[in-house]
């Protein structure tokens, strides 16, 4: 967990609240999107929403667009980088619809260890597999994009200004690698919290 322990608890209780306080009229499986920019603390605060409510957790790295080519992800604009950096038909697929009607859901994620000279990522051949739950937790960027809308009961915002979420990175990350990060990434980012899920998109807004 990240070295901020206070604001990531106070941001998690406050998602557990409101879930909470929703679940008593909405029918379960009740589906979150924990969305924000990277560095933003999305997954510690998804961890301690998980616990809290023994929710089942989706990691959506597993479902970044690993298969796209380095030359691919350049000759595109940041609208189309946002649109592509998440595989959402198979998420979709292969693990809302199945949990979401109380089925076991299974799927490859990609093996970032295993990263190939054109930038791609070849799939795991095991599977990540998860169980039913009452509450699903969505932790990822792009999460809370309109082809899940219809899925989705709470869309939660972590909002972090820029300049921290970037210092953050900056301590966790190799410094080349941010560097390919930033440039491919920041514009596309910000293209979809501006553009497409603006702050006043989301149901609750949180910061940590």
């Amino acid at each position: 967990m990240e070295d901020r322990p206070h604001e990531l608890k106070t941001a998690a209780a406050l998602v557990v609240h409101v879930i909470r306080d929703q679940i008593h009229t909405d029918k379960t499986p009740f589906l979150v999107a924990l969305d924000g920019g990277s560095g933003a603390g999305k997954s510690s605060v998804a961890e301690l929403i998980a616990r809290a409510l023994n929710a089942v957790l989706i990691q959506c790295d597993d479902f970044y667009a690993g298969h796209i080519s380095n030359a691919e992800w350049e000759g595109r604009s940041p609208a189309q980088r946002a649109a592509d950096a998440l595989d959402w038909r198979r998420l979709r697929a292969e693990v809302l619809e199945p949990l979401l009607a109380r089925k076991t859901a299974k799927w490859h994620p990609f093996d970032f260890a295993s990263k190939r000279p054109d930038g791609t990522y070849p799939m795991r051949t095991d599977f990540v597999e998860r169980q039913p739950a009452d509450v699903i937790i969505l932790d990822g960027a792009y999460t809370s994009r309109c082809e899940l809308a219809d899925l989705i009961n709470l869309s939660v915002l972590i909002d972090v200004p820029v300049h921290i979420r970037h210092e953050r990175l900056a301590a966790r990350e190799d410094s080349h690698f941010l560097a390919a990060w930033h440039a491919r990434w920041d514009a596309a980012e910000a293209y979809y919290f501006t553009q497409l899920r603006p702050k006043s998109s989301f149901d609750l807004v949180v910061t940590c």
